[in-house]
């Protein structure tokens, strides 16, 4: 019992080893985002850090319209980078957790 429990400890601490390298690992994938016909650009990583927001001057003119496009945009970068994030975290934390019966959620 005990060398069942040592062993499920050393998987836990890989699981957790695995969470943070793919954590490290996701600030490198960027998710890129365009919006009025190219006019906006938002890319950010899959941690969902904004790396960078490229405005075309033609859109400054008009604030409410800018903001209604800044809002889109980030939400669905956002949104996509969120998605990456959850699926590359699952991952990590299935490949890495021992079999304790009764904690299949990863399954």
């Amino acid at each position: 019992m005990l060398g069942d429990l040592s062993g499920m400890m050393n998987k836990l601490k890989e699981a957790q080893q695995k969470v943070e390298e793919t954590k490290t690992r996701l600030n490198t994938v960027l998710v890129d985002e365009v919006a009025a016909d190219g006019k906006l650009k938002i890319t950010l990583t899959a941690n969902r850090e904004i790396k960078s927001i490229s405005i075309d001057d033609s859109l400054l003119a008009d604030a409410e319209e800018l903001e209604d496009y800044l809002i889109l945009a980030l939400n669905k970068a956002i949104e996509k980078a969120t998605k990456i994030n959850e699926a590359e975290m699952a991952v990590a934390a299935k490949s890495g957790m021992p079999n304790i019966p009764g904690m299949d959620m990863f399954k």
